[in-house]
């Protein structure tokens, strides 16, 4: 009788096992196809665990937007990311203290945070998404944290990666007295491009404190990346870098600094 128990369970231990594997292998469309939140460095850094156990140096996601909001003010941002298997991608957006809302198409809320409705295509080497946020009513300082997934659309979680983007601050503005909170000071020093407008090319001077891994990406207002001025490590001191926008249309750009987890962005504005 024992025997016979066990012999009649196997068929059904084995369709048990088939049903988590299956699961395993397609978790993302059955699971994350339509969204995930709770993955960025705010809630512990665990990201897209169930594609990769560890974030890849080849994905890279950014922030672009307004680094000063005053206080109970809002602005629109964009979310991108480059790398990886670059099919589709997902993304998760969070703040530390401020309210977040979609602005445009395949962006929802889910607890407070950004997600996508559904994965989406890469267009020339890019996905990004659009968002609002909103900035608190008191405080100097909020946090936007940022991951994006990339995966090679077939379903199996095998070969796709995610990475975090830099932490993005936005310094919080007293607008009834129109002075900025005192800033929090970063690793780098960031001027403003000059000329600026420009025609067909503009500087950027960044200083560094430290001997650091730097990369500087200009960007259009979709978030789609046009030029990259630099990505290595480079030494102390200052450090001018050129944007030649003679193949480029006439419009404003967005120059992305990340210097480690810190990061800056310059608005530039190309007119021919």
């Amino acid at each position: 009788m024992r025997r016979a128990a066990k012999i009649l369970h196997t068929p059904a231990l084995l369709l048990t096992t088939l049903i988590a594997l299956i699961l395993s292998a397609y978790g993302f469309i059955v699971l994350h196809s339509t969204g995930q939140v709770g993955t960025t460095l705010r809630d512990g850094g665990f990201g897209c665990s169930c594609h990769a156990i560890v974030p890849s140096d080849s994905v890279h996601v950014w922030i672009t937007g307004p680094d000063s909001v005053g206080l109970g003010g809002y602005a629109y941002y964009v979310v991108a990311m480059t790398g990886g298997p670059a099919v589709r991608g997902g993304f998760n957006v969070a703040s530390s203290s401020g309210a977040l809302s979609p602005f445009g198409a395949g962006v929802q809320l889910i607890t407070g945070e950004l997600t996508q409705t559904s994965s989406k295509l890469f267009s020339n080497d890019t996905v990004s998404w659009q968002f609002r946020y909103q900035a608190p009513q008191s405080g100097s300082l909020d946090t936007l944290f940022s991951v994006g997934n990339s995966v090679n659309g077939n379903g199996n979680p095998g070969g796709d990666e995610f990475n975090f983007g830099a932490n993005f601050i936005v310094h919080l503005a007293d607008s009834t007295v129109g002075v900025v909170a005192e800033r929090t000071p970063l690793s780098f020093d960031l001027g403003q491009n000059y000329p600026n407008p420009f025609n067909p090319g503009t500087s950027l001077e960044i200083r560094l404190r430290t001997h650091a891994h730097l990369s500087v990406r200009v960007y259009n207002p979709l978030g789609d990346k046009v030029a990259t001025l630099a990505d290595g490590m480079f030494q102390p001191g200052a450090h001018t870098l050129k944007f030649d926008g003679s193949a480029h249309p006439s419009g404003i750009y967005f120059c992305r600094v990340e210097v480690g987890r810190e990061a800056g962005v310059r608005k530039m504005v190309l007119a021919k």
